[in-house]
């Protein structure tokens, strides 16, 4: 019966309940918004960075990830290679000679970081070869580099024209070659493109003058939720002269602020609860005034004080639950193609990829998000009731009758 009355009081005023339900639709599709823009554009950065150079795990010689010099070469590579064919989750990885270097052309010269990859090895853990805008990835001809269309820019270089990188040898001398650009690719970060650049593997290990030696495996999982269980248990099997490294070891500073953003979207969460709490007690506080004669008639009659505070509750949690689930309907159906076609942010291209972004951002709603939303917004919809629930229960009957 309490049901039955809290449903027909709502709509005795359908245009004050529609605009309760309004504000509590367009609530939700705000906070739906804004917590998938902000998944989506950290995921991205976090994605961006993985998939270009830092991958799911990385080994080292003990001690490398600190200070990065040619001397601090993997020992016993054969071993680790062995290990990680052996490893079932691991999807894939990428030997790698990792130094730091200076690239010249006939106008500029830049620091940078020398990359030496195995080519095919390197398309199975990394995107760079599906990040060419001009020419290609390798053909296997002598001397090519690949290089960031923003290095290209500093360099005034473009395909075909030749290079000069050079670097510290283990002996302390300086090693050098020359290359011919055959590729420029274009990732989503502008700070990678102007600092990143890439040669076939044993190219750079003649120009160091290091015979087979190599600083780096790059590791991709076949799945990321698994790569710490994977990190140990590599770990396991190696001794104390490799660090084994996740993307949350080598990206604190952006893994942590992942986790601040999202803590942060709390506050954004709270302001929306807050104002939809006051618009249900204001809407309610209302309906209770408009009918002081009628909770007077119920009270004289019997009806105890908690069927009627039920009543208001029923009244609040009732638009709570209309608005959770119109509001999440029409929030999934704009968020659904933004998905899969992205907010388009042209305009701010510069400032994005300066953050490894890129000028297209693709809203990820999260299960926890919608969890959240279908506890919290009937939630708040009852605390809203509360207030005017109490004031119901509190007038005197005989006032309540008399009350014009």
């Amino acid at each position: 019966m309490l049901l039955k009355l809290s449903w027909r009081n709502i709509w005795r005023n359908k245009r004050r309940s529609l605009v309760v339900l309004g504000s509590v639709i367009v609530g939700i599709i705000a906070v739906l918004f804004m917590n998938g823009f902000m998944n989506g554009m950290l995921n991205q950065m976090l994605s961006n960075q993985i998939s270009t150079s830092v991958s799911h795990i990385q080994i080292h010689k003990k001690g490398f990830n600190d200070n990065k010099t040619v001397q601090n070469y993997l020992p016993n590579p054969a071993n680790v290679d062995n290990i990680l064919r052996d490893n079932k989750d691991i999807k894939a990885f990428s030997k790698r000679v990792i130094t730091f270097g200076l690239i010249s052309s006939a106008s500029n010269s830049s620091g940078v970081y020398i990359n030496g990859i195995v080519p095919e090895e390197e398309k199975q853990v990394s995107i760079i070869n599906r990040q060419i805008v001009e020419g290609e990835y390798f053909s296997g001809g002598k001397g090519e580099i690949v290089i960031g269309s923003k290095l290209a820019e500093k360099l005034d270089v473009t395909l075909g024209d030749k290079v000069v990188a050079m670097s510290n040898t283990p002996s302390g001398t300086i090693g050098s070659e020359v290359f011919r650009v055959v590729g420029i690719f274009k990732t989503f970060s502008s700070e990678f493109d102007k600092s990143f650049i890439y040669i076939p593997m044993q190219t750079v290990q003649e120009m160091l003058n290091i015979d087979d030696k190599i600083y780096e495996f790059a590791i991709v999982t076949k799945d990321y939720h698994k790569v710490e269980e994977v990190k140990n248990s590599i770990n396991e099997e190696l001794n104390q002269n490799y660090e084994v490294l996740s993307y949350k070891d080598l990206l604190p500073f952006l893994v942590y602020q992942i986790d601040l953003s999202k803590e942060s979207m709390w506050i954004f969460n709270v302001i929306i609860e807050l104002a939809l709490i006051f618009g249900i007690i204001n809407a309610m506080l209302m309906a209770v005034f408009e009918r002081i004669n009628e909770i007077g008639v119920l009270m004289s009659i019997g009806m105890k004080n908690i069927k009627i505070f039920t009543m208001i509750l029923l009244e609040g949690l009732i638009i709570g639950i209309i608005g959770t689930a119109v509001g999440l309907g029409l929030g999934y159906l704009i968020m659904l193609p933004l998905q899969k076609v992205g907010l388009n942010l042209a305009i701010y291209t510069e400032s994005l990829e300066s953050f490894g972004v890129g000028a297209v951002i693709y809203p990820t709603v999260s299960i926890d998000d919608v969890i959240g939303i279908l506890i919290a917004i009937p939630f708040i919809s009852i605390v809203g009731a509360i207030y005017p629930a109490y004031k119901a229960i509190k007038l005197d009957p005989v006032y309540a009758i008399r009350y014009v």
